[in-house]
């Protein structure tokens, strides 16, 4: 159907305008005269649903339609393409610092090969650190707000520099007119008094790895001697939270083949006390044994289903409980460039790795065919920047014709690496996934919004 998308799901009829995100909860009339309207004459409508609806009513559903589309919110074309100016400055936003290349736990499904990213074990030094600092602030153009994320590894392996980095940030931003954005992201083991403390100071937004009921936590994110760490880390997770007040977090996990009920998971997240959760597929080869697979994707998908009808019930009784995957905006979003191209890696966002290479995200980094240069010389695989550059949902074959693309962006790139040797080429289940999501999500704010 002409830019159009519709579905079925929590009791809702939705129809999706692709281009200019409208979206619309109707009943079963314009369910059925969308169907028509486009090739259609009235005289044939009225002939086609005469026995099903009244005559008055099939005008009028005639006329809402006819005026919907009139309003430019039904039926639009394409109007990104023309209007968009892609990054041919290069200008960057923002860092993954990678502060320290181990870790102490021994995550089974960890793409960093347990925090090392199959290199030596090593730490970002605060020298190494302020050049990455320098290197966003000189490369970020006209652009006042940048983001900073450190990662791992653990970061809290190397807190100390984490500390002098968001100080020597602060002190930039005066002399250049920026405002940094700290981020970070840990798996809690090493949270003290004075960590909280810091990180509720000085960062915008904290990511807590865990992920969901203690048996599916504990056979994947085990500590170096192999044992759970769900009972060391939620109470200091909790900790933080009830430190942190109303200042953004996450509790993140990641679902394998060997949880695909990870709509248990969330709950038990929620049901522990956490109200902000990220629950994530896992990114990884598929000859794992815990990689998603096709075979898997009927089950996740009812899953999804699953979730968002007990979603639905939780919101109705506790507005603040926020499943990441189930939050959408239809204000049209971001910008255009983010609705076509995603989350700009390889170009506006780089990863640091302690020695200084740069590498397109934290998800590339090790994989020397995607290194891109380093602090010292700059970017020199151009060639590789230009690629990712025009990672768009233009220029991927599969995306043109998607309905869900200017929600999805094209997908992740380490996705579609992982699975198809090729950024251009997106991870088929992760769309699945991806559409369910959004359909999901539409339809929870047509509930909640009744």
């Amino acid at each position: 159907m002409r830019n159009l998308h519709k579905f079925k799901q929590n009791d809702k009829n939705v129809v999706l305008d692709i281009n200019s995100g409208s979206v619309h909860v109707v009943d079963e009339l314009i369910w059925d005269m969308i169907d028509l309207y486009v090739e259609k004459a009235l005289e044939e409508i009225y002939e086609i649903l005469s026995s099903k609806y009244d005559t008055d009513l099939i005008k009028e559903g005639y006329e809402e339609v006819k005026e919907l589309e009139e309003n430019g919110i039904l039926f639009t074309e394409d109007s990104y393409i023309k209007d968009i100016k892609f990054n041919e400055e290069k200008i960057v936003k923002a860092l993954c610092l990678h502060i320290a290349h181990d870790c102490n736990l021994k995550c089974e499904y960890c793409f960093a090969s347990q925090g090392d990213f199959d290199g030596d074990k090593s730490f970002m030094s605060l020298e190494v650190g302020k050049k990455a600092l320098d290197y966003l602030v000189n490369n970020s153009g006209n652009r006042r707000n940048l983001e900073v994320d450190f990662f791992g590894g653990e970061p809290l392996m190397n807190f100390d520099v984490v500390k002098e980095l968001v100080h020597y940030g602060r002190t930039l931003e005066e002399e250049y007119n920026k405002n940094f954005r700290f981020t970070i992201t840990t798996n809690g083991l090493l949270l003290d008094e004075d960590k909280m403390n810091f990180i509720n100071e000085h960062m915008s937004n904290v990511v807590l790895s865990l992920d969901g009921r203690k048996d599916v936590n504990d056979n994947m994110r085990k500590t170096i001697n192999g044992e759970g760490s769900f009972d060391i880390i939620v109470p200091k997770f909790l900790e933080m939270v009830k430190l942190r007040g109303d200042k953004d977090y996450y509790v993140r996990g990641t679902f394998t083949s060997k949880n695909l009920d990870f709509s248990k998971d969330i709950k038990e997240l929620y049901n522990i006390g956490f109200k902000s959760v990220s629950v994530e597929p896992v990114v990884t080869e598929p000859t794992q044994e815990y990689a998603i697979l096709e075979e898997h994707i009927g089950d996740i998908l009812k899953e999804y289903d699953k979730l968002s009808k007990d979603y639905i019930n939780i919101k109705r009784k506790d507005e603040e409980f926020n499943f990441f995957h189930f939050t959408i905006d239809l204000n049209q979003g971001p910008c255009a460039i983010k609705r076509v191209s995603g989350c700009g890696a390889g170009v506006e966002y780089l990863a640091v790795t302690p020695e200084g290479d740069l590498y397109p995200c934290h998800q590339f980094v090790g994989d020397e065919h995607f290194k891109l240069g380093t602090l010292d010389t700059g970017i020199q695989n151009n060639k590789l920047v230009d690629e990712f550059n025009k990672a768009n949902v233009y220029n991927k074959d599969e995306c043109n014709d998607c309905w869900a693309r200017f929600y999805c962006s094209g997908g992740c790139h380490a996705n579609a690496y992982n699975f198809n040797n090729d950024i251009m080429k997106p991870f088929k289940i992760g769309c699945e996934m991806e559409k369910k999501r959004i359909e999901s999500s539409i339809s929870i704010l047509a509930n909640l919004n009744d």
